[in-house]
């Protein structure tokens, strides 16, 4: 049976893992709590849905105060990179990922900053905006924190996944939309991320080829064309969108190979530097843990190898 911890204490201890030392943790939101979130009934919730000890498998909801979770590597190597796990725009997957990439990336000298997100229908604010606002507070963070942490500035890119590679998607196409009120100083702060990489991500509404759960969340059942445009990535992009490595499994059974395929021809059309990498096996999902002895396997070594020969 899965185990429900809904104390906000836990929410420090949300990225933990037990291979890995105790990581840093800070809010994207200087009070905790999102601005937005001032309208949102929601409580947090974190669930345990692994029964192995040694293999977490956490997710959690009702998310009002994101966190960014810090994973140093022992030798960095300057490039930093926010990471938006999925969740099907119902909840945050911390381990599959999140804590699982730490071990492939640190060991290359990458600094990941693992983060949480408000979900469309959880009554803030923004509505549908708040994952975008959280990012684009997110991104605008590191880039602040970049002199103090020893990033290299120019090289600080986002990693999403699933529902997450929508959120990181939209932050790449949508990074100057003004979706919530300044608060401080970071917020002078670019939000435009200098690479992104895609992880079999929800992308288009177009009903053909949408995840059904996040379009419903995002759009509703009843979306009108402005609507489908403004939350379809692949219809957002212009040639200032940053360069944009993108991985599915052709075998996705909840987020069709489309998705990926339609922003890489957008990319593509635009004359943005894209990479695209399908797999004949993987599910969704995989992370790092569920293509341990498939070819998909390598993709964080192509990903690494790609973020590092982009121009300067």
């Amino acid at each position: 049976m899965f185990r429900k911890l809904s104390s906000l204490t836990f929410a420090l201890l949300l990225f933990s893992h037990p291979s890995v030392a105790a990581p840093e943790h800070f809010p994207v939101w200087p009070q905790g709590d999102a601005p937005g979130a001032k309208s949102s009934p929601v409580s947090f919730v974190l669930t345990e849905r692994s029964t192995d000890p040694a293999l977490p498998d956490r997710a959690v909801t009702g998310i009002r105060a994101p966190q960014i979770t810090v994973y140093k590597p022992q030798k960095p190597n300057g490039i930093a990179i926010l990471v938006i796990p999925g969740g099907s725009y119902k909840r945050v997957v911390l381990d599959k990922e999140g804590s699982d990439l730490a071990a492939p990336f640190n060991a290359r000298g990458y600094t990941l900053f693992v983060m949480t997100y408000r979900m469309p229908e959880d009554g803030h604010a923004e509505g549908s905006n708040a994952p975008l606002a959280d990012a684009q507070r997110a991104l605008r963070t590191l880039r602040a924190q970049a002199g103090s942490r020893h990033l290299n500035a120019k090289k600080i890119g986002v990693m999403g996944f699933s529902a997450g590679g929508h959120v990181a998607a939209s932050l790449e196409t949508r990074y100057d939309e003004k979706v919530y009120t300044p608060v401080d100083d970071i917020d002078n702060q670019h939000a435009r991320p200098d690479f992104v990489v895609l992880g079999y991500p929800v992308i288009s509404m177009d009903q053909s080829i949408a995840h059904p759960g996040s379009r419903k969340a995002l759009i509703g059942e009843t979306p009108t064309a402005e609507q489908i445009k403004h939350y379809s990535p692949e219809q957002n992009v212009t040639a200032q969108t940053p360069p944009t490595f993108l991985l599915h499994a052709v075998d996705d059974p909840s987020v069709p190979v489309a998705n990926s395929l339609v922003m890489f021809n957008a990319l593509h059309a635009h004359h943005v530097l894209t990479e695209l990498h399908l797999f004949s096996k993987g599910q969704h999902g995989f992370g790092v843990r569920g293509v341990k002895h498939l070819p998909a396997a390598v993709w964080p070594e192509l990903a690494m190898n790609w973020i590092e020969a982009l121009p300067e």
